[in-house]
């Protein structure tokens, strides 16, 4: 292993990484993961690399290990338990994990940087809420802060800066859909006031600015967005 992420921003970069590979397995690649996950073999764990893939192996031979290690033998609970409460039991080990190895990177981070890191993961949704669909419940915002629109600009087919609705009507609406995260759909991030995001005029999903590589200004001079996932499929 290289050299160890050491700062909360290189510590954040390593755990989102790290995410990104596990809920990749759990959602997109799940299928060849519950393949591979073969209760004949011995004891699997799930690990999520910082380049945001995963992998399915023997765990760590070392002892103790290097890292944290994930839970172990993932696989021999696969056919006793119905797929999706399999599926939800390994994201539950895995929000676990993760937050292990992160902390354990920053063992040496003060108090007030260890309370930066943890709100940076806590503002993320966890794998266990993604693979689940579960949205956690926002907060209500103040009427006065005035940022809730802040960066979630786009443009629409008519070439008019649009608000993402749905993130408006949070400040004004009681009912608890309303109150619900928008994920990104490219990192599975949730919605924060003070990123730029961009919403695609064909799926209606909306992006990080940085997840999909639009910045402000060029989303200004686009007239219909269309995010890479409908590019692709020639949409």
């Amino acid at each position: 292993m290289g050299s160890s992420p050491r700062t909360v921003e290189e510590i954040f970069k390593d755990y989102n990484g790290r995410r990104a590979g596990v809920v990749r397995a759990l959602t997109h690649d799940v299928d060849e993961f519950y393949r591979l996950c073969d209760p004949d073999k011995e004891n699997l764990c799930l690990y999520g690399h910082p380049n945001e893939t995963w992998e399915v192996t023997l765990p760590a031979e070392e002892v103790p290990p290097e890292l944290p290690e994930p839970a172990l033998g993932i696989n021999f609970a696969r056919d006793g338990m119905q797929r999706k409460d399999w599926l939800s039991l390994v994201a539950v080990h895995s929000d676990s994990w993760l937050l292990s190895v992160a902390f354990y990177f920053g063992a040496r981070l003060n108090r007030n940087e260890r309370k930066r890191l943890f709100s940076l993961i806590n503002d993320q949704p966890t794998v266990f809420e993604v693979v689940t669909e579960r949205k956690p419940i926002k907060d209500k915002p103040s009427m006065g802060s005035g940022s809730k629109s802040k960066g979630s600009l786009k443009r629409s087919s008519e070439g008019q800066v649009k608000t993402n609705p749905r993130l408006t009507d949070e400040i004004y609406e009681d009912d608890e859909d309303e109150q619900s995260e928008t994920f990104c759909g490219s990192c599975g991030g949730n919605y924060n006031a003070d990123e730029f995001w961009i919403g695609c005029d064909i799926c209606e999903r909306w992006y990080h600015g940085k997840c999909v590589k639009i910045t402000p200004a060029k989303a200004e001079s686009i007239k219909q967005y269309k995010c890479p996932s409908c590019v692709k499929k020639g949409r």
